[in-house]
């Protein structure tokens, strides 16, 4: 019968990736342990499929990445990616069951440089808009925004937790976070990373001050359990967008695109159910995986 087009991914280069833990529970909570396994999964995954991570922020229940899929890997990526989490998060706390929650990761392509700007910003702004911490350099979780910023190589080794210590995964990785040559013009997007994140958090501390509140603070954020999570209900039935785009016409341009790629796909399957000759436009996945289909190489 083939699989629907929803299994497959479309086209595209700058996403941002969010993934959310199995009933908001606070399985991410920072920690040596907890951010030693976070990075060294990223830095596994990204360099087993070529893929520019440039911004990564892992709350307590759910994590953020910016980055940039050249081979369309993207699928691949993350459910290797996660899957490492799972299994040696799960190790770390003891625990055996789901880690993430059921819903899918939420996978938003970026269009523009601005927009990529601006979800750079939200990544990295997570713990201040949240009321964690007054500044991003004081989340006490992964945060990549300092060695981005100061073009720092992140070493990690291998966690001792699930990973065999004469396996064969490496004892130690890097993981460098990359800006694109497209996107990089010197260091001018990373200054003005750096000034719209101050911006962001002064911005918030003069909420907290109109409205008498405080953060919870370093010290509150790793006294809390792992096993709690948020209070009050979590929000549903929200749209759960494919795109970002801050321009409306851009923003068409990219669905006008998506759509081609769906009509190209629909095409190619009913010709591959037929068994006639075919081949799948590139970023086709679960098809190629699974069934082993001809697919374009990417342009």
């Amino acid at each position: 019968r083939g699989v629907s087009v929803a299994r497959e991914i479309l086209p595209g280069r700058y996403y941002l990736l969010t993934r959310s833990c199995t009933q908001r529970g606070f399985l991410l909570k920072p920690g040596r342990r907890m951010n030693q396994v976070f990075l060294y999964c990223l830095a596994e995954a990204a360099a087993q499929f070529g893929i520019d991570v440039i911004l990564p922020t892992a709350m307590s229940n759910h994590h953020h990445i910016v980055l940039y899929d050249r081979h369309a890997k993207i699928v691949e990526f993350y459910a290797r990616l996660h899957l490492l989490i799972a299994k040696a998060g799960n190790a770390v706390r003891k625990r055996c069951e789901n880690f993430w929650s059921s819903d899918p990761p939420c996978l938003v392509q970026l269009i523009d440089r601005a927009d990529v700007l601006a979800k750079l910003v939200y990544t990295a702004i997570n713990p201040v808009k949240d009321g964690l911490v007054e500044r991003v350099h004081q989340w006490p979780g992964v945060s990549g925004l300092q060695a981005l910023l100061k073009r720092r190589p992140i070493r990690v080794k291998r966690p001792p937790q699930f990973f065999a210590a004469r396996g064969e995964m490496s004892a130690e990785v890097t993981l460098t976070l990359t800006v694109p040559p497209e996107l990089e013009r010197g260091d001018e997007l990373r200054d003005e990373l750096a000034a719209m994140v101050t911006a962001a958090e002064e911005h918030y501390a003069r909420v907290r001050r109109k409205a008498g509140t405080r953060v919870l603070g370093r010290r509150g954020v790793l006294a809390q359990d792992w096993r709690d999570r948020p209070r009050g209900r979590p929000a549903r039935r929200r749209l759960r967008p494919r795109v970002a785009a801050r321009s409306a016409w851009r923003r068409i341009e990219a669905l006008q695109r998506n759509l081609a790629f769906i009509a190209a796909y629909t095409a190619a399957r009913h010709r591959w159910l037929a068994k006639l000759p075919v081949e799948f436009p590139a970023g086709t996945y679960w098809l190629r995986r699974f069934a082993n289909v001809p697919v374009a190489a990417v342009a």
